[in-house]
């Protein structure tokens, strides 16, 4: 019988491949296109660094460790991860290339030497010999001169040089240079560029002068960046102090990916392999340039072209709030609830900053996980602490990637006097947690925001994230214990309301589809359903399994990795899972438990992920006003009801898009109009999307 589990790894793949559908599609405006290529290319640069890292170091193990679903060895998923690269970034090339061909339209053109004419090509030469020649440090390997240490994604050149005597040398130029552009626009030609690295490469025989060039490439190396902080930490360092060095470490981590712009001499790539101690299955060769962070500056160039972008679209004002009342006030009326980016997050920032002016306030407590640059969340704590309240922040300096930014926001934090804790020995600290306490009249009062997504201002406007605030006493009661386990150093072992991982969350969730199937064995109508980011933890997996044989109908919107394989006769047949991939990044995640009239329905930080639900602390809340939570059960309907942006995981694995006679519904189109509606706005009119006979 067929099993129901798909390779966590090949499905990420998979929502690459969503991404990359998404700067393949007519009907996704020329510029925004170039921003999908662009996003494939850097999830594609953080899946190698992380999960091919990861896998690379179980290798090193000599452990014969196996994915616990599928039972592939490291080995085993990484040569099905690259021959899976390699067709996706086949695919890639191509794509990028149709880019630049409709871009010639537009007055944008990528040329090379030989479309060139002899006026500009003497032009180009005076600029490289007075411009860029001074400016780089080319390297020739020699027993005096030992191969170079190359940074994690910055862009080189090698060539292999011939001496007069035939024997070969390799030759390195470092093209990652924050002096000199990027796009080098040639001269009497507004509009038609070469690349920076392309351009040098044309003049390696002039840096390499007396040898014979027999080769040359742009290549790019991707360095390993999965470090286990809490393995290598020695309670005698601070902490902050170790994080920091242990970026510097990351950086220098072994390789895992070089790629080629052009095709390599066996022997050349050999020789590279060796001096960087990787095997030649990891070597890539790439039609798109290896790194396309450019668009983004082509894109500025085409501004005055509304048509090559989506139209423009603001968070808008929610209608639960009123201007001129106090925040605080109106959460203790009701529970609120802002739906991002289609709301604005304006109602939080007003609630801290009303927080941390309120005489009565006597407390803010909060987890941070990612930060803006400029954060108006941290400029709140600042002034709450310098007005005498007592300020708890815990932040996570573990945040992959953002550990450089989390460092210096709790060194701001630390000077202005508020009280920074750094997480848990074992487990990072996920939850999106606020807590503000209030004394008045030896009366205290909570008020309690509980997340999906990241305390920053940026994101807000670019993810899907929903934001529950109430003044709930026994929310509040149970978020003040979360702060009082995490002070200690210690995890939460029960709660009642809020599902609170490591301890209290897995195990709540698979109550609940329990009791979804004893209502399915009393031949009752029974119902789950999910959204998240991805699915990969087992047990839960499991037990959706035996949900659907007990006949629980089960809808899942699942955005990435999702290792349950739906519709498999007998065993997952009545699970359904679509994934919706477009202009804004899905991050909400909620948990629906039984049929409408008798739904409990929750919000949370938490994926389905066994990293989330016993290896992090996270939080998921209960949405109990029966207005918030037809809300959210209305718009959960609609996205399984999108045929725009939605495409259905098959039972092998793949995924097609949704296409049916009903009227074109996208979901993120939806949304956004109505709370232009709602806000009392003219309708935008509908960007042009997908039409279900397309």
């Amino acid at each position: 019988m067929k099993n129901i589990y798909c390779n966590r790894e090949l499905s990420w793949l998979k929502f690459n491949e969503r991404v990359l559908e998404e700067a393949e599609s007519k009907d996704v405006p020329l510029c925004e296109r170039l921003t999908f290529a662009s996003i494939f290319q850097t999830n594609l640069d953080e899946f190698f660094m992380v999960r091919v890292g990861s896998l690379q170091d179980q290798m090193l193990l000599h452990k014969e460790i196996r994915d616990n679903k599928t039972k592939k060895t490291a080995k085993e998923q990484i040569e099905a991860i690259l021959e899976e690269v390699k067709r996706l970034g086949k695919r890639h090339g191509k794509a990028f290339e149709n880019l630049l061909q409709e871009l010639e339209a537009y007055g944008v053109r990528f040329v090379d030497f030989r479309h060139i004419d002899e006026g500009a090509s003497q032009r180009l030469e005076r600029y490289f010999k007075t411009e860029i020649a001074p400016l780089i440090s080319p390297t020739i390997i020699s027993k005096r001169q030992p191969f170079p240490f190359l940074r994690n994604k910055d862009i080189y050149i090698v060539a292999v040089l011939e001496t007069k005597s035939k024997k070969e040398r390799l030759g390195i130029i470092p093209c990652s240079n924050n002096v000199f552009k990027r796009l080098i626009e040639l001269p009497d030609h507004p509009g038609t560029f070469m690349l920076s690295e392309e351009f040098i490469l044309h003049y390696v025989p002039e840096v390499f002068k007396g040898y014979r060039i027999k080769a040359k490439s742009v290549i790019r190396i991707t360095r390993n960046a999965d470090i286990d902080a809490d393995a290598l930490y020695d309670e005698d360092l601070d902490y902050r102090d170790f994080m920091a060095d242990l970026i510097k470490k990351r950086k220098k981590l072994t390789p895992v990916r070089i790629e080629f712009s052009r095709e390599m001499n066996k022997n050349v790539v050999a020789t590279l392999c060796k001096y960087l101690e990787m095997d030649k299955t990891h070597v890539f060769l790439s039609d798109a340039p290896l790194d396309l962070s450019f668009v983004f500056e082509i894109q500025d160039r085409l501004r005055k072209n509304p048509e090559l972008f989506y139209e423009k679209k603001v968070p808008q004002k929610s209608p639960m709030f009123q201007d001129g009342e106090s925040i605080l006030a109106q959460i203790r009326r009701e529970d609120k609830l802002l739906s991002y980016p289609y709301e604005s997050i304006r109602p939080f920032l007003h609630m801290l900053n009303e927080a941390a002016e309120d005489p009565d306030v006597i407390s803010i407590k909060m987890t941070l996980y990612r930060l803006a640059k400029q954060s108006k969340v941290v400029e709140a704590l600042v002034e709450a602490a310098e007005n005498g309240k007592e300020v708890i922040v815990l932040v996570e300096l573990r945040a992959r990637f953002d550990e450089e930014n989390n460092i210096e926001w709790s060194r701001r934090l630390e000077d202005a006097g508020c009280q920074v804790i750094y997480g848990l020995d074992g487990y990072k600290v996920h939850s999106k947690l606020c807590l503000i306490t209030r004394k008045n009249d030896n009366h205290v009062e909570y008020f309690t925001q509980i997340g999906t997504g990241n305390y920053n201002e940026k994101t807000s406007r670019l993810y899907t994230d929903l934001s529950l605030m109430t003044s709930d006493p026994a929310i509040g009661l149970e978020a003040s214990n979360v702060f009082q386990a995490l002070l200690k150093g210690e995890v939460v072992e029960q709660s009642e309301k809020l599902l609170v991982a490591p301890k209290c969350l897995q195990n709540r969730v698979l109550e609940m589809i329990d009791e979804e199937i004893e209502h399915a064995r009393h031949e009752e109508p029974a119902y789950v359903g999910v959204k998240l980011n991805s699915l990969t933890d087992k047990k839960i997996i499991d037990k959706l399994a035996e949900a659907s044989k007990a006949g629980v109908k089960i809808d899942l919107v699942i955005r990435g990795i999702c290792c349950l394989l739906p519709g498999v006769p007998e065993k997952t047949e009545n699970i359904r899972v679509i994934s919706i991939v477009g202009r804004f990044l899905e991050h909400s995640r909620i948990y629906i438990f039984g049929t409408e009239e008798r739904s409990k329905v929750y919000i949370a930080s938490a994926d389905f992920m066994t990293r989330n639900t016993v290896r992090r602390v996270e939080v998921a809340a209960p949405v109990e006003d029966v207005r918030l939570k037809e809300c959210l059960l209305k718009d959960f309907r609609i996205m399984l009801n999108d045929n725009v942006q939605a495409r259905k995981m098959n039972p092998d694995g793949n995924y097609t898009r949704i296409r049916n006679d009903k009227e074109p519904l996208s979901a993120q189109e939806y949304f956004y109009e109505e709370a232009y509606k709602k806000a009392g706005k003219k309708e935008q009119p509908q960007v042009k999307t997908e039409t279900a006979e397309s």
